[in-house]
């Protein structure tokens, strides 16, 4: 089979297509005909080896000191059960899947558990669109609704709006029974509008500690650590949730937590099996939708990782891995009333 492999950490051109030979499903393994893969920032951080903050030594142990420890890139996939190992009951062979992994989605097949982070794909959700769902929503689903435990008629305030994260923040918040704040670039401000931002702030424009208003929750989608700034905007008990870990992060995070009042939340978002279940609910109620960028054939990955790699895709980078998939824009009227 075919797949997008590295053996050294670095720029988008380590990336090179190879014939490798295809899995095959073990004991309670389903094997997924991968139909397509996005490449996300956290696949960025992990071609490049770009781990921030204190993941730094972790990520290296984990993915490989020198070079990467598993070759074939790629961690969140959609496509079509093919296969099942002994003892399988949760999926059968011609079950269509999304979910996520900690390696080798970007290939023609992929064997994954059947209990890990999987779940059937909704009926009317295509292939790129379930795809590009997994990190952001995993991520957006646990900080707000477990971390933050936003609660309905909340004001939430999403730093990043437009992001791979923050694109289904904007749109959880307002499941939730949020008013939402969206910060973003002027170009995408339309876009985090038509997600359910009640309001969109220019970030090059407007300071949003300066504009009056307060917030019961801030969440930071963004690499940075921005609670004294933005303490000012925050409820008496409001919460100030960040995705980036760091020691600074950290000691907030204790300090705020013994003296109450307004706090720091940090934590790490892995997709689970019960996570995976429950955003797969969300998209298929039409409560999330994915935002998609430009497509790319599994030939293009590296140009794929080079538009990520900008920052200014206003959208899921989505890799067709089979012929089954084809790009196509945001659908618009999918998205939640």
């Amino acid at each position: 089979m075919k797949a997008a492999i590295q053996t050294r950490f670095g720029a988008p051109e380590v990336i090179q297509i190879q014939e490798v030979e295809r899995p095959v499903a073990g004991r309670g393994q389903i094997l997924v005909q991968v139909h397509a893969s996005p490449v996300t920032q956290g696949d960025r951080r992990l071609r490049a080896a770009d781990f921030p903050g204190l993941s730094a030594v972790i990520g290296r142990l984990m993915f490989g000191v020198f070079r990467p420890r598993n070759p074939i890139l790629g961690t969140m996939f959609a496509g079509r059960v093919v296969a099942v190992g002994e003892g399988v009951t949760r999926f059968g062979i011609g079950d269509d899947v999304f979910g996520s992994c900690d390696h080798s989605a970007a290939a023609e097949y992929l064997a994954v558990a059947e209990d890990g982070p999987v779940a059937n794909i909704p009926t009317g959700v295509e292939y790129d669109e379930a795809a590009a769902v997994p990190y952001g929503a995993v991520t957006a689903l646990v900080f707000l609704r477990d971390i933050a435990r936003v609660q309905p008629g909340e004001k939430v305030l999403i730093i990043g709006a437009s992001g791979g994260v923050g694109r289904f923040a904007v749109q959880l918040a307002r499941h939730l029974g949020a008013r939402v704040t969206g910060v973003c670039s002027a170009r995408n401000m339309a876009m985090v509008t038509e997600l359910g931002a009640a309001q969109v702030i220019d970030r090059a424009t407007t300071d949003y500690t300066q504009n009056g208003e307060t917030y019961d929750v801030i969440f930071d989608t963004s690499s940075g650590d921005r609670f004294r700034v933005s303490k000012r905007s925050l409820s008496p008990k409001g919460r100030y949730v960040t995705v980036y870990m760091n020691l600074p992060v950290l000691l907030q995070m204790l300090v705020t937590r013994i003296f109450g009042g307004r706090e720091v939340r940090a934590s790490v978002a892995i997709g689970t099996q019960k996570l995976t279940h429950d955003v797969a609910e969300l998209l298929a109620k039409r409560a999330i939708w994915p935002v998609l960028a430009k497509g790319y054939p599994l030939a293009q990955i590296a140009d794929a990782h080079h538009a990520v790699e900008t920052g200014r895709t206003a959208g899921t980078v989505v890799v067709a891995v089979s012929e089954a998939v084809r790009s196509k824009p945001f659908r618009e009227a999918a998205v939640a009333a």
